[in-house]
């Protein structure tokens, strides 16, 4: 018996090889927590300077808008009709491979945790002189529909499909404004406008508003 234990004793693993292992479990296991930390931190304050803007009302600019007010047609905004998917409408962006349908202004899912959002204070494709007003996440998870909205420039191109009909829309601006809770649209009113809204590409202090103005209507 006595020789069973003096081998079991001399086949112990030498301190140093413990201690070095040991540091070494540390050092992973703290290389772990650090970075599910910083994750952590990164997607709570993601989700926090997107919803500064997110839970707020969108709001044209009343002080650069006319003194004669354009009385908005809201008529064919009764006549809505929805696909298979709830959908009423698509916006594609080619450029950056985006085909994104939305819903109505006032259908319970029409929510930025859940789609694209068509801000209340919008007009349909339709309307004279609208404004369709569309706001999305960026940045990352399923949800960041607009991610890589950054990559537009000016002269580039959206289509909102809507009512059997493809609006073809121009971006002509593109703007930064920093997050207040609202978000002033600067546009020229006697056009029909499509205005996208999202947070910065890697600024976490300003949101992006992208204006694009009418050029065709084509039948689909």
């Amino acid at each position: 018996m006595q020789k069973i234990i003096n081998k079991i004793t001399n086949r112990r693993i030498p301190t140093n090889v413990v201690a070095a292992l040991a540091s070494l479990f540390i050092i992973i296991g703290g290389f772990f927590i650090s970075y599910n930390y910083m994750q952590s931190k990164k997607i709570k304050a993601y989700d926090y300077m997107s919803n500064v803007f997110y839970e707020e009302t969108v709001i044209e600019n009343k002080e650069d808008k006319k003194e004669k007010e354009t009385e908005q047609t809201t008529q064919n905004e009764t006549t809505v009709t929805q696909d298979e998917n709830g959908y009423i409408g698509y916006l594609e962006i080619p450029k950056i491979n985006l085909n994104k349908g939305f819903l109505a202004k006032d259908n319970k899912d029409n929510d930025v945790e859940k789609n694209i959002y068509v801000s209340p204070t919008s007009n349909y494709p339709d309307t004279d002189k609208g404004n369709l007003i569309i706001a999305a996440h960026s940045g990352t998870g399923w949800k960041a529909f607009f991610n890589d909205l950054y990559k537009l420039n000016t002269n580039d191109y959206a289509y909102v499909v809507y009512k059997e009909k493809r609006y073809v829309y121009k971006i002509d601006k593109i703007y930064k404004q920093q997050k207040t809770g609202k978000i002033a649209i600067y546009r020229d009113y006697d056009r029909k406008t499509l205005t996208l809204v999202t947070c910065t590409n890697n600024d976490s202090k300003t949101q992006t508003v992208y204006i694009a103005y009418l050029d065709k209507v084509e039948d689909i």
